[in-house]
């Protein structure tokens, strides 16, 4: 299998006042992907992924044009997903490249997601390319309106004037 690779200098980061330190965060993470993809060793393959909330469920969804759906492999252990799939090479015969960018190979990414995900509910699902896994949230883990009540101030409630009173 021959895996060619081409490293883009990556754009300056900077950040200004009033804008989000989690762009700032992701622009960090991007930096530093290849790096931990050689690391582990999946150089040149780096599938993009975004990971949402919504009311009831913590979303993944990751581009994987060109991948089977068995050739999917999805585990969860604590709160760590783990997707991992491989980018068949398909040799053809009586093809000559001038130019062979497109990856191909073994790829895995793992997201560290919120706490409070039922873990046997998971469903996914690859559409157009892209893969999109669904966690529910647990029960616990569901926003919740609280309600509350005005019941008036208690008399044995110490004020500031009764604190000063009573120093007096």
């Amino acid at each position: 299998m021959t895996l060619s690779t081409r490293y883009s200098r990556p754009r300056s980061v900077r950040w200004l006042p009033g804008t989000s330190f989690g762009d700032l965060f992701q622009e960090f993470e991007q930096f530093l992907q290849p790096l931990a993809d050689a690391s582990r060793g999946s150089i040149g393959v780096h599938q993009p992924i975004d990971l949402y909330e919504t009311d009831d469920a913590v979303v993944v969804q990751m581009a994987v044009p060109g991948v089977r759906a068995e050739d999917l492999d999805l585990s969860i252990e604590g709160r760590q997903v783990t997707i991992r799939g491989t980018l068949r090479d398909e040799e053809i015969e009586g093809r000559r490249y001038w130019l062979r960018s497109m990856p191909r190979g073994d790829f895995s990414r793992t997201v560290t997601v919120p706490s409070g995900i039922e873990a046997d509910a998971i469903e996914a699902s690859v559409d157009q390319g892209v893969l999109t896994l669904n966690m529910p949230k647990a029960a616990e883990a569901m926003a919740r309106k609280i309600a509350v009540s005005s019941t008036g101030r208690p008399e044995s409630v110490p004020t500031l004037e009764t604190t000063q009173e009573a120093g007096a």
